[in-house]
């Protein structure tokens, strides 16, 4: 390998490094901060899908219904009217 790929694979390992240790250190600092008598969000009750490997937990939220889907289909109808997309 030259010097320059060498660099550029050395950068990629300090930046991936540092980017984990910064996601670390927000995680564990972020439950420091929970405000008492604060309720958890249904996704975080509902669990997590367990990491196998070196990624992240992903939330394995339920799905809803959309609280805004009326006034969404609404929107979209008057902008189409408007725009003679229909």
């Amino acid at each position: 390998m030259t010097n320059s790929t060498t660099m550029v694979i050395a950068g990629i390992i300090v930046g991936v490094s540092a980017i984990a240790g910064i996601m670390v250190y927000a995680t564990d600092n972020q439950q420091n901060y929970v405000i008492e008598g604060s309720e958890l969000a249904p996704a975080a009750k509902q669990g997590s899908i367990s990491s196998t490997g070196f990624g992240a937990n992903l939330n394995k939220e339920q799905w809803h219904e959309d609280p805004f889907a009326d006034e969404a289909a609404e929107v979209r109808k008057n902008f189409e009217a408007a725009n003679n997309l229909k």
